[in-house]
């Protein structure tokens, strides 16, 4: 089990801040959600995470220690990372992609064992990507790849996930699938997970916790009831009161008005 803390963190590009004073503790067991409109450091914040960037001030803590000073052979094996917009070799085959993840755990110009193998078809399994298995990248729909990369996440088993945008190019129903299966894997794995999410609805309905981004900074933080309010939904997205109670578990569900008021849609 492992809690990700990031302390007075400045974050940005070229020496150049996107998001300030950044505070925030992700506990095992928890979903923490990133919401926030386009643009806002979303991503910004799951790339110093999984240190592609470095913060440009402050800390980022796993378990206590400094990521920074994390040997990153290390570091691969504590956290695992679902990007947005992956680059694959498109001649490889979707089992070759997942078992990729196997690379931490590997010692130099060591072979795949048969547990690898396993754990790999396993994680297909589980995302029910398993028929994909000898296609070729360049053969995969984006919602299909989509799904690869989190079983390849599943098959580095790391404490910590981050996902940037894991629903992505799914219809609703694997939406769903998907969603359902990482927070079922947070809760039994004791896994610290942190995914950033456009979809209110998903975040208010999967997230133990969200923090709200807006204009550089945490705008809200705390439970979907507590972050997903007409107030805040107002002042960061611009829209009207739009946030009622969920029929069924009473959880924040956002609708959408149009401007000419003429009709409303779940988002």
């Amino acid at each position: 089990m492992v809690e990700l803390e990031m302390q007075n963190a400045s974050l940005g590009y070229n020496h150049r801040p996107v998001l300030q004073d950044i505070n925030f503790k992700a506990l095992p067991r928890e979903l923490v959600g990133l919401i926030g409109p386009n643009g806002s450091g979303k991503s910004t914040i799951i790339k110093a995470l999984s240190r592609v960037i470095q913060p440009l001030s402050g800390r980022i803590l796993l378990d206590g220690r400094d990521m920074t000073k994390i040997p990153r052979q290390e570091l691969a094996r504590l956290v695992g990372v679902v990007p947005q917009m992956p680059l694959l070799p498109s001649a490889f085959t979707a089992l070759e992609i997942v078992l990729m993840g196997r690379n931490p755990h590997l010692g130099l110009l060591q072979s795949e064992s048969q547990h690898d193998w396993a754990i790999a078809r396993q994680a297909m399994t589980k995302t029910d990507t398993h028929t994909l298995a000898s296609r070729r990248v360049n053969e995969l729909s984006g919602g299909e790849i989509q799904c690869l990369l989190i079983a390849r996440v599943l098959v580095q088993e790391t404490s910590v996930i981050l996902l940037d945008e894991p629903t992505a190019n799914l219809d609703i129903g694997r939406q769903v699938e998907i969603l359902d299966l990482i927070k079922k894997l947070c809760v039994e794995n004791n896994l610290t997970v942190l995914a950033a999410l456009h979809d209110l609805n998903l975040a208010a309905q999967y997230c133990n916790r969200l923090l709200l981004i807006n204009e550089g900074r945490i705008h809200a933080e705390g439970t979907p009831s507590e972050v997903i309010t007409n107030r805040n939904v107002r002042e960061v997205y611009g829209a009207g009161n739009c946030v009622y109670a969920h029929p069924i578990n009473g959880l924040p569900t956002v609708l959408l008005s149009t401007s000419q008021n003429k009709s409303i849609q779940i988002l």
